[in-house]
């Protein structure tokens, strides 16, 4: 058993899809979001989409830095996390603007004060605000805030988005074929509305990159941080500090903040690129919960992707897989390896892709391609092998 599954989860959420497998799978069965008639309006040239996701574990390692520094605008980019990680999503069926968005966060309030909710709900609107200048509008129509402190040790920081959308432009995956190339955007870097450089991290498997990297001082000094039912040998199992200090590409950083770097939303190229091009995109797959597999759940059943050009993995994924002596196969099978979009084309248009990805100063490449197949499979070269799916 995977380190990952002795700390009770799950990258493929096996259990979530065996409990949910008799439900609808709305109009587009392979889209990645699940798409429903327009109940909203009653229009048959529309569709309503509604999406649930949030910052997941990532906030117990806000909480922990924020404890150890006292830097509490750490908490913004936790914000940032859930909504990026809905707003990602809606981006893969789409969906890029005109958007309403709910939080839902559930705290221990003798943990979590009113200060920490006030940089959440502010670096909400900031973020709101931000992508507004970039004319994806999302409007913010509150939520629930729980005091739950007999369920939730800490904070937990989630939302809601919905949107009514044309029909006619919604990308399914249905169109995805043999002879399409996949051009990737880099989960790494610091794109024009970044403040800050991006390790690349994402919201996904920070479970295991927290406890794999931070020091057992954390188990003795912050129990309110993990399932305090898990074994020894699974809890905060590395050898850092939250605030050691790191020296590389990224500049003035530490552990801490490279596990805390706010969550990459491409919604502003996206937004151009399905403007202008609708037609020419023929799949879009968010690499979150799955990492680097995430695509066999969403590829149509005659096909094989092979993936044999992805981008370098990134110095936070190295120091993992270190800390933590994961093979390949669950490292790309839990994070995105500095990959998180994926976009399913033509040749001829990958070119135009990579270009506006420049002007937002996020690295694009081709990552791979599509091939014809009996059997729906993935291939994953890396620079140690092959990986198969």
């Amino acid at each position: 058993m995977s380190l990952y599954s002795k700390r009770g989860v799950s990258a493929q959420k096996e259990d979530v899809h065996e409990a949910t497998k008799n439900l609808n799978t709305g109009l587009f069965p392979k889209a990645f979001c699940k798409v429903y008639k327009d109940h909203l309006g009653g229009d048959d040239n529309f569709v309503n989409v509604m999406h649930a996701d949030g910052a997941g574990t990532k906030s117990i390692i806000a909480y922990l830095y924020w404890k150890e520094t006292g830097d509490i605008s750490v908490w913004k980019g936790i914000a940032q996390d859930a909504i990026v990680m809905n707003l990602d999503d809606l981006l893969c069926v789409g969906i890029y603007d005109n958007i309403v968005f709910n939080s839902t966060i559930d705290r221990n309030k003798n943990k979590i004060p009113g200060e920490v909710l006030e940089q959440i709900i502010n670096g909400s609107k900031e973020f709101f605000d931000k992508m507004g200048s970039y004319g994806i509008n999302i409007h913010y129509l509150g939520g629930e805030t729980a005091d739950v402190g007999d369920i939730v040790r800490t904070i937990a920081v989630n939302g809601t988005m919905t949107a009514r959308w044309p029909k006619n432009k919604i990308i399914s995956n249905e169109k995805i074929t043999a002879g399409n190339i996949i051009v990737g955007l880099a989960s790494y870097g610091r794109s024009v509305y970044e403040a800050e450089d991006n390790s690349g991290i994402g919201s996904n498997g920070l479970t295991s990159a927290r406890h794999d990297m931070l020091s057992k001082y954390y188990a003795e000094n912050f129990k309110e941080s993990f399932d305090n039912s898990l074994s020894d040998e699974v809890v905060y199992i590395g050898k850092y500090k939250i605030d050691n200090a790191m020296h590389n590409n990224l500049t003035n950083t530490n552990i801490g903040k490279m596990l805390l770097s706010p969550t990459k939303t491409f919604a502003p190229l996206l937004k151009i690129l399905l403007e202008n091009n609708f037609e020419k995109i023929h799949g879009l797959i968010h690499c979150s919960g799955g990492g680097q597999t995430k695509c066999l759940k969403y590829i149509p059943e005659n096909v094989s992707i092979i993936k044999d050009n992805l981008f370098a993995s990134p110095e936070i994924f190295k120091l993992i897989q270190e800390a933590s002596k994961s093979d390949d196969r669950e490292m790309y099978q839990v994070f995105n390896m500095g990959c998180r979009m994926e976009i399913y084309t033509s040749k001829d248009f990958a070119d135009q892709i990579i270009s506006e990805a420049a002007k937002f100063k996020i690295d694009a490449q081709i990552i791979g391609r599509v091939e014809a197949s009996d059997k729906k499979k993935l291939v994953i070269k890396t620079g140690s092998g092959e990986l198969i799916f």
